[in-house]
């Protein structure tokens, strides 16, 4: 039995992760890109972990792949850096900094849309002035999508300060993904946002980023239609719980393995080797 399957609770894998983690060379760049790739993969990029680094490591484009997947991973990349900035310093999120992270995700890949409703500009980070629907669901009116972001900045910036655990403020993060998703705000990019936005509540509390795995796009969708018909956050914070994990696993044995001391052979060139 692996080491890490021994591990049953939250604050032992983060403990470990820490660890593991501790000092090594730009890991935090690369956990990022992974955080990029999964994001946007789920939004529809097709490129791999692998061109996903290259990309941002190197600038290099994957052969055969659309420009947009590009453009979407630079504009997550660029974007990602300055909400963790942010949290870095604990500066609080207010309207304009939300308009700005989803303006970030949209840089180049949106763009403007008019309706007899209104325009509004994805790539500017515009509130939706039209409905929005996942599916047959419907989000609230574009009227109350101001007031309702508005009401869940404040609960972030009232709240976040004083969570006192992990599993608080891991559940807390879920949740606002979720609330900010059941509004809805943007006419594109609400996705990517919310993840970002739940990024931030952890970076703020110094703990490792959660992601959704891009394999798990589907039961990422079904978990969070289920607390919509629910009216409840239990199952998408229970999903996110389990994704959270998973990373952290995933983690912890890819890099003990990276982590294990390579021992070579002695060669032998004929006579007796003398070991000192």
């Amino acid at each position: 039995m692996m080491a890490t399957n021994l591990l049953s609770t939250l604050p032992e894998l983060i403990n470990q992760y820490r660890a593991l983690t501790n000092g090594v060379i730009n890991f935090d760049l690369y956990n990022q890109v992974v955080h990029t790739h999964h994001s946007t993969v789920i939004e529809g990029s097709t490129l791999t972990l692998s061109e996903t680094q290259t990309l941002i490591d190197k600038g290099l484009t994957a052969g055969g792949k659309p420009l947009t997947d590009h453009l979407m991973v630079l504009d997550h990349q660029q974007i990602q850096n300055q909400v963790l900035a942010w949290a870095a310093a604990r500066e609080p999120l207010n309207r304009a900094r939300l308009q700005e992270i989803a303006a970030g995700v949209m840089r180049q890949t949106g763009g403007p849309t008019n309706t007899l409703l209104g325009s509004f500009d994805s790539s500017k980070g515009e509130f939706r002035t039209v409905s929005a629907m996942a599916g047959s669901r419907m989000f609230i009116d574009a009227r109350k999508v101001v007031p309702a972001v508005d009401l869940l900045l404040k609960e972030i910036n009232t709240n976040l300060p004083d969570l006192k655990t992990i599993r608080q403020v891991y559940d807390f993060s879920f949740q606002a993904h979720y609330q900010f998703l059941s509004i809805h705000p943007f006419g594109d990019g609400n996705g990517r946002t919310s993840r970002l936005l739940m990024n931030y509540m952890q970076h703020y509390h110094q703990l490792p980023l959660s992601l959704v795995y891009a394999q798990d796009r589907t039961s990422y969708i079904n978990a969070l239609e289920q607390s919509r018909r629910d009216e409840s956050t239990q199952p998408i914070t229970k999903f996110m719980h389990e994704q959270l994990s998973k990373f952290l696993r995933d983690e912890i044995t890819r890099l003990t393995e990276q982590q294990k001391p390579t021992i070579k052979p002695p060669t032998r060139k004929g006579g007796l080797t003398l070991i000192f």
